[in-house]
Formats: structure tokens, sequence, C-alpha cells
């Protein structure tokens, strides 16, 4: 009883271990990135407007925080004039697809 207890613990604990999956599909993602590979598809690529910055490399990034981004966009809660034009129309499967793609291909550190 002790050893089943024990197992059924340890089972538990390694499924909440597991990283969560997003709820998009990465297939489905990748061919939905045509408007944020222009930007984000180029690596050490800066923008200047409406100022100078590094733009940001999505590959390997967590998809909970991209689709938490794409919806501060879309809401207003953060701004950029490329980002509000092309996250107006996204729809929430839309996010969830490019974050789960964005999210598995990591290509290493950007050049």
């Amino acid at each position: 009883m002790k050893f089943t207890a024990m197992t059924l613990c340890a089972s538990v604990l390694t499924f909440l271990a597991l990283p969560a999956q997003a709820a998009g599909d990465p297939k489905a993602g990748q061919t939905k990135t045509s408007m944020c590979a222009g930007c984000h598809g180029i690596a050490g690529w800066r923008t200047a407007y409406p100022s100078v910055y590094s733009v940001p490399k999505l590959g390997g990034q967590h998809a909970a925080y991209i689709v938490a981004a794409l919806k501060g966009y879309k809401s207003g809660e953060r701004s950029h004039p490329s980002m509000d034009g092309i996250v107006g129309s996204l729809s929430e499967q839309d996010m969830e697809d490019l974050a789960a793609y964005y999210a598995s291909s990591y290509s290493g550190p950007a050049k």
C-alpha cells in the first residue's frame, strides 16, 4: 500500500513537472508567420520607428509569454505601431498557433 501511494505521488509530481504545451498548433502557426517574419525573422534586426530598438527574437520564447504579449497589443496595454496593426487581425486561435510555433522553433542565439 505504501509503495502504491509513493508511486502515485511520484507520477503526479512527474506530470506536474512537464512543460505546459500551448493550446495552439505549431504547424498551423507556421503558416501564419508571414506577417511576423519581416521583423522577427531577421537576426539582429533593429527598427527605427517610432524609436531605434532591437526587435525581439521569438524562436524559443515561452508560448504563454507570446500569447500574453499579443493579447496586450490587441487590448492596448502594449503599443507599437507595427504590432498594433498586425495583431488587430489575429484571432485568439491565431495567437495560440503562432505562440506554439515560435515556442517550438528555437534556432540558437541571435547573431
